[in-house]
Parts: C-alpha cells; structure tokens; sequence
C-alpha cells in the first residue's frame, strides 16, 4: 500500500509540472536552509523551487508525458518550476551558483526538450524578452527616423535653393 504522504506528493508534483512552462534541476548538496531560502528569494513569484525524492520526479514527469530528465534524477535533487520567462531563472540560478558552488545546475526542460547543464547556463546568457522587445523597438526607432530624414531631405533642399534665389535676386 502507497504512503499517503507520497500520493499527496505526486499528485503537488503532477500539477506543478503541468502549470510550469519550463523546469530547471539542480542538486543543494551542502547548502543551508538560509542559503536556499536566498535563493527562493532571488527567483521570484514566478518560480518555485522545490526539494522532492527523485522516484517521485520521475513518476511525475512520466505521467506528464516529459522525457529526458532520468539522467539528472541522481543525488539530492530540487527543481525549479517556472512559469513564464526562463532566462531571468537561469540568470539566477546560474550567478547563484557561481557565488556558492555547492549548488549545482543539472539540466533542465523547455519547449518539449530537455536540457543539459550546459544549455541551460546558455539559456542564462541570453537577453530577456523586455530586453530584446526594447532592443527592437530601439532599431525600428532608429530606423524611422532615418526614414524620415531621407523624405524630408528634398523638401529641405528646396527650401534652402528657395532661400537662395531670394537672397541673390535682392543682391542684383
């Protein structure tokens, strides 16, 4: 018979999977409770990070129909359950990771793939979406105006030779 403890487990893993768009897995071996609190809160509202027994994780993910992520089910595991942007996770994770190396980033899972650790530390170093919305937006803007210099530019010019003319015709 099933541990009630761990049914009611599953099934808080089996929605989790299911609200997140992307996951990342990562091992805390070796970091206190007050260090991952500090990293909860660095994540934000839009992540939780979450200790769960591997066995558990796999039967999930299973159920959820996610493949891929066996592999980085060994030793002490916590998953990172995001919703919405990924990069300002992975940016977290990964500067968190730097300033304390017993927090180890294993892989992850996005847009129906998964992840190896080294995608993910990718995924980190890409601009966020208001990042690159603001950078097209910057280049459209740029490029207006150009736009509107070229148009402007005959009409100026007609202007000046106007200006000109009436200049040379009083000097006559």
């Amino acid at each position: 018979m099933a541990n009630p403890k761990n049914v009611a487990e599953l099934v808080a893993l089996k929605e989790k999977f299911s609200e997140a768009d992307s996951l990342f897995l990562t091992e805390y071996r070796g970091l206190t409770v007050s260090q991952l609190q500090e990293l909860r809160g660095e994540l934000g509202f839009d992540v939780e990070y979450h200790v769960a027994k591997n066995t558990l994780l796999k039967i999930a993910a299973a159920e959820q129909g996610i493949e891929g992520l066996d592999e980085h089910l060994t030793g002490p595991t916590a998953v990172a359950f995001i919703k919405g942007e990924a990069v300002d996770a992975a940016k977290v994770m990964k500067k968190f990771a730097t300033a304390n190396d017993k927090l180890v980033i294993k892989g992850g899972y996005m847009d129906g793939k998964a992840l190896s650790a080294d995608q993910v530390k990718a995924i980190a170093e890409l601009d966020n979406r208001e990042t690159t919305l603001a950078k097209l937006a910057g280049a459209m803007k740029g490029n207006l105006a150009k736009a509107a210099a070229v148009f402007n530019a005959p009409a100026t010019k007609m202007a000046r030779l106007a200006v000109a003319l009436q200049e040379k015709q009083e000097q006559a």
